[in-house]
């Protein structure tokens, strides 16, 4: 099966490393091979993230998000607490 990935948004996190990164979210999309006439894709219904640098980030079940492979949790910058 092909697939390719759909930009979706992006948005800053900070890491239990203390560190600021970009999350970026796609759209995992399919070729529809059934339907005549070029190239048509329709969405699998999966969200992959992934940092700016390619990193990919997991989701986990309790909505939390961890950089893969490692114990680097990630928040949404904007529900840090000073």
């Amino acid at each position: 099966m092909d697939l390719k990935l759909q930009f979706l948004e992006s948005f800053k996190v900070v890491g239990t490393d203390r560190q600021e990164h970009k999350v970026c979210a796609y759209d995992r999309m399919a070729r529809n091979q059934a339907l005549p006439g070029g190239e048509h894709w329709e969405s699998t219904g999966v969200v992959e993230y992934r940092l700016e640098d390619g990193r990919l980030v997991e989701a986990l079940a309790d909505g939390s998000l961890r950089i893969h492979g490692s114990n680097v949790e990630l928040r949404h910058a904007s529900n840090q607490t000073a």
